[in-house]
């Protein structure tokens, strides 16, 4: 399946995607794309409905992140060596971990706004994971059980914040609408192989990114396992990935968002998104 959330920011509806790519309205079998709806059971039962049964929604409507309440947001840095080599750091024995906050969560096409202050916003596709059951401990083996499915996410970072101001790079990461989720949040059924997934990003049309998940240096179960010896993850719980080489800070010279760009982003089977540069508020 793939679930998304539907209507205006604090009112998303939830809904899901046909085979024909029609939006189906789903708020009268659910409250909400919730922690709650993301167990093996609940989502079972969502996949026995006939999306036929359940009314149109207009193909105009906002989306949403296509999930809510998520309680941790958690990203791995330095995932790719093609990404630390343009960083200027070596591949990390064990994963970077680090948090980005939750109030950064927006929708897939909302506009992203550039903190103020901002020198160095960049970009960064990546392949996010959306916990369904809770893990503590788990083994590689049982991680991919613990997931309900994966959406493309923008890890958006302001390299100043991040890199030059000290402390933790949580600060760099956090900024209001740096956090891009969806279109859909696409069941694990229907994503055997999440390490074998193309990824790209384009700006104003330039396409600076295009990668694949088969370049991870810690696979999608490892990091599952990983995080989950450290901290108990929960349903609704996203984690993002990294990403491949290709970001700003990568270039030469470097290039940075500006007001006025456009990302255009998409991971292999899961959507795209696309997002406005505008001003500081």
């Amino acid at each position: 399946m793939r679930l998304l959330r539907f209507g205006p920011p604090g009112s998303e509806k939830p809904g899901l995607l046909d085979t024909d790519n029609t939006i189906r309205d789903l708020s009268d079998v659910i409250d909400d794309i919730t922690p709650a709806n993301l167990s093996d059971e609940a989502l079972k039962r969502l996949g026995q409905l006939d999306p036929a049964s359940l009314p149109i929604v207009d193909d105009t409507q906002r989306l949403g992140p296509c999930v809510s309440g998520s309680g941790k947001y958690l990203c791995v840095g330095l995932n790719y060596s093609d990404h630390a080599e343009e960083s200027g750091m070596t591949p990390p024995p064990e994963p970077i971990l680090f948090m980005k906050a939750t109030s950064a969560i927006v929708g897939p096409d909302d506009d992203v706004i550039l903190p103020r202050r901002s020198e160095k916003s960049d970009w960064e596709v990546e392949l996010g994971i959306v916990i369904g059951s809770e893990a503590r401990y788990v083994s590689e083996q049982d991680a991919l059980n613990h997931i309900a499915g994966y959406c493309v996410l923008n890890d958006l970072s302001e390299r100043a914040f991040q890199l030059e101001r000290s402390g933790q790079w949580v600060k760099g990461k956090s900024a209001d609408t740096f956090g891009p989720v969806g279109p859909y949040l696409v069941t694990r059924d229907e994503v055997p192989e999440p390490n074998n997934l193309r990824l790209w990003l384009e700006v104003d049309g330039k396409r600076f990114q295009d990668g694949t998940t088969a370049n991870m240096i810690f696979k999608v179960p490892y990091l599952v396992s990983y995080i989950s010896q450290f901290m108990t993850l929960m349903p609704g719980d996203i984690i993002a990935t990294g990403t491949p080489a290709g970001v700003g800070m990568g270039q030469s010279p470097k290039v940075y968002l500006q007001e006025g760009n456009t990302m255009r982003l998409g991971v292999e089977g899961l959507g795209e998104q696309t997002q406005r540069v505008v001003s500081p508020r």
